[in-house]
């Protein structure tokens, strides 16, 4: 059982939680989104949520039924071998830790045996891993949008797998307790090499720098600013740079609105400096009675507060729309 919230996503993990019995016949993996620094205090809020045992994640950890594993800062969480695995490789949707890394390997490591939820939160990070649990034969269901506090990541969700159950928090508990129990017909293997090395390049302890699969595209990475490739998949397209940075559409879209922002608050800062020299040199040229050049610094003046008023226009127009998107 693999689950993945972002914003809005720790009460309704704590109230998901605290529905399920202490029996319950499956592992659960937990993954929120998280600032890398400081210690996360969720294990302990889940812990004390119900009657399942809940604790950070140890690397090669076995997984057992009616534990939760909860994904440590600044580590993605996977599953490899039916035992927890910890990576400090690059970071997925601008995450680390991210849903899609240990929603895939969930879908290597275990088929049809899988189960996925995603709850509140933005963006659409595990979108991409719903769709992979999917087509290996697992099934998915999402928070209600109505109970989101942000109901950007099960949009995103529904939209990659439609078949998805969308129910409220306590009716996803009933779901999952009734799927756990429902024997399911281990088919032939689905193979997708592409997902295979993404995942297996996050466990290698050195990951290599190549070529990740895909068409190279104009655009860069806005984590390392390195070449990146399109891989198209199932009506969805995925970037992922040579060091393995990986991207969805509108995680890429919002992470490049991030980039431009910073670069247009340094342009705003330049041109604000360049305002105090000219109203200097301006004021020694009235006091030195220097009237062509105190005209021309004046003019100099206009414009460059003209500029500067024009990109500060630019800086609040950039924002953050991928939920927009999705939900519309």
């Amino acid at each position: 059982m693999v689950i993945a919230a972002s914003a809005g996503g720790v009460e309704p993990l704590r109230v998901l939680l605290s529905q399920l019995p202490a029996d319950l016949p499956a592992a659960v993996l937990v993954v929120l989104h998280m600032p890398p620094q400081g210690t996360s205090v969720l294990s302990n809020i889940l812990n004390r949520a119900g009657p399942l045992k809940a604790a950070p994640a140890e690397d090669k950890e076995s997984l057992r039924p009616g534990r939760v594993y909860v994904a440590r800062p600044d580590h993605h969480l996977l599953v490899e071998h039916g035992k927890a695995r910890l990576s400090r490789g690059p970071r997925q949707n601008g995450h680390r830790p991210a849903a899609d890394p240990l929603f895939m390997s969930a879908a290597l490591d275990a088929g049809p045996r899988t189960m996925a939820v995603i709850l509140s939160g933005t963006l659409d990070d595990g979108a991409k891993g719903c769709e992979a649990i999917h087509r290996h034969g697992g099934v998915v269901a999402v928070q209600s949008f109505e109970e989101c506090a942000f109901p950007g990541m099960p949009t995103a969700a529904k939209s990659a797998v439609p078949d998805a159950e969308t129910l409220s928090v306590r009716e996803l508990a009933g779901w999952i307790l009734r799927q756990s129990r429902t024997p399911v017909e281990v088919e032939d293997t689905v193979h997708d090499d592409a997902m295979e090395r993404e995942i297996g390049q996050l466990l290698k302890e050195t990951p290599a720098v190549g070529d990740p699969g895909g068409e190279l595209t104009a655009f860069r990475c806005p984590d390392c600013d390195g070449p990146i490739y399109e891989q198209k998949g199932m009506g969805t397209s995925r970037y992922i740079c040579r060091v393995g940075h990986a991207w969805s559409g509108h995680s890429m879209v919002s992470a490049q609105s991030d980039a431009v922002e910073r670069a247009l608050w340094v342009a705003i800062q330049r041109l604000e400096e360049r305002l105090r020299v000219l109203d200097r040199l301006r004021r020694a040229a009235e006091e030195r009675g220097q009237r062509l050049s105190t005209r021309y610094f004046h003019d100099e003046e206009q414009r460059t507060r003209d500029a500067l008023n024009t990109i500060r226009a630019l800086q609040s127009g950039i924002g953050r729309t991928g939920d927009t998107l999705l939900s519309s």
